[in-house]
């Protein structure tokens, strides 16, 4: 593949509105009015409006995908992958990365104000699924007049709505590229997000989701409990082995702790800093309700329905999307191939092996999309 050039230049997070006259309907009944969209581009769009990309985010990321927002020192959380000369190339294709339906990074959610009470939604904001979200993403879309997308790509929650897309909006799909992610969230899966939401619920300071000050201790265990399965446990055993935070402090000191304890604090407590306590509810339940099946039929006649051409990634070490949910892809899309990343650092690989993704993402492209565009 090309060399990858460092993206340099200033991006900013934009916003819109829909559903003004016209509330959202979302699938479990409840409604929306408006809807605000905080989202970034990338590269431009073609005369055609065909050579877009769709970039979705997983459960706690934002739309700042690429590029550096001015006096911040951190590029976009998926800055390996987008840029020039990159898989996700800006000098070929228009990028765009929406901040999901729910967030509280811009996108109405749980923190955004309620325009009937002028005061935040918190505990009001209706419960929404990944099928609502991509509903939002393709109004975005229409507004940026984009015509076609040439692949949704995402990991995690975002592999969820990378499905979706091509159950939802076939035609407006030419490929997907799934990425550590699940036809239907498994029952491991949702009891990881049922412990999480219990450490949230249980901290006094949530107050029933209408809280003024963040639960920071509920959502920081949270994040403590996620943080076991997004990495792998052979990563944490070569990081931090039975190591103490103080080596040469006393073994049964209760301060002296073991340096993955302190590892897991640090990680809470980042998020508790960055996140909303009621935002990590909604998404999380939202993952829970993923099911493509869900009011379509059987799991081989709605995936066996894409035709379209589908790339599936797994990551070796993976324990929160193990590899066997995306061969399961694989097993029952005509047109769908397995690529494998081979890392120590589980579910959070996709954050980390850019070098990896970006020679599967452009061979796929290579035999998938090159001369469609």
């Amino acid at each position: 593949m090309p060399e990858v050039v460092k993206t340099a230049e200033f991006v900013e997070t934009k916003f819109v509105s829909f559903f003004h006259e016209n509330p959202l309907e979302l699938q479990g009944g409840g409604f929306l009015s408006p809807v605000t969209v905080a989202y970034e581009t990338y590269g431009k769009l073609n005369a055609l409006g065909t050579n877009a990309i769709l970039v979705c985010h997983a459960l706690t990321a934002n739309a700042h995908a690429a590029g550096y927002h001015q006096g911040e020192p951190q590029p976009g959380w998926w800055d390996g992958l987008i840029g020039p000369g990159k898989a996700l190339d800006t000098d070929r294709f228009f990028v765009v990365c929406p901040n999901i339906l729910g967030s509280c990074y811009g996108t109405t959610g749980p923190s955004s104000m309620n325009p009937k009470t002028g005061r935040p939604y918190c505990a009001d904001f209706p419960a929404i699924t990944v099928r609502d979200i991509v509903r939002v993403q393709k109004e975005l879309l229409d507004f940026l007049r984009v015509q076609k997308l040439a692949t949704v790509i995402g990991s995690s929650l975002g592999g969820m709505q990378v499905l979706e897309w091509a159950i939802m909006y076939p035609e407006f799909c030419e490929t997907i590229i799934p990425i550590s992610t699940s036809a239907r969230q498994s029952a491991w899966c949702i009891g990881l997000n049922a412990a999480a939401r219990a450490a949230i619920m249980g901290d006094p300071q949530w107050d029933n989701g209408n809280y003024d000050e963040q639960p920071e201790t509920g959502l920081s265990v949270a994040r403590m409990i996620g943080m076991l399965s997004y990495r792998s446990p052979d990563e944490l055993k070569e990081r931090f082995g039975r190591k103490q935070k103080n080596e040469d402090g006393g073994y049964f000191d209760d301060k002296n702790i073991f340096q993955v304890e302190s590892y897991l604090r640090h990680q809470g407590k980042k998020l508790a800093e960055r996140f909303d306590a009621n935002t990590y509810l909604v998404l999380s339940r939202a993952m829970d309700w993923h099911d493509v099946t869900f009011g379509r039929g059987d799991l081989a006649s709605v995936l066996g329905k894409i035709s379209l051409p589908v790339l599936a990634i797994g990551v070796s070490s993976d324990i929160r999307y193990p590899i066997i949910e995306q061969k399961e892809l694989v097993q029952f899309i005509p047109n769908a191939r397995y690529a494998e990343i081979n890392s120590i650092h589980g579910h959070d690989a996709f954050l980390i092996e850019f070098d990896q993704l970006n020679n599967m993402i452009s061979e796929f492209f290579t035999t998938s999309i090159r001369g469609r565009l």
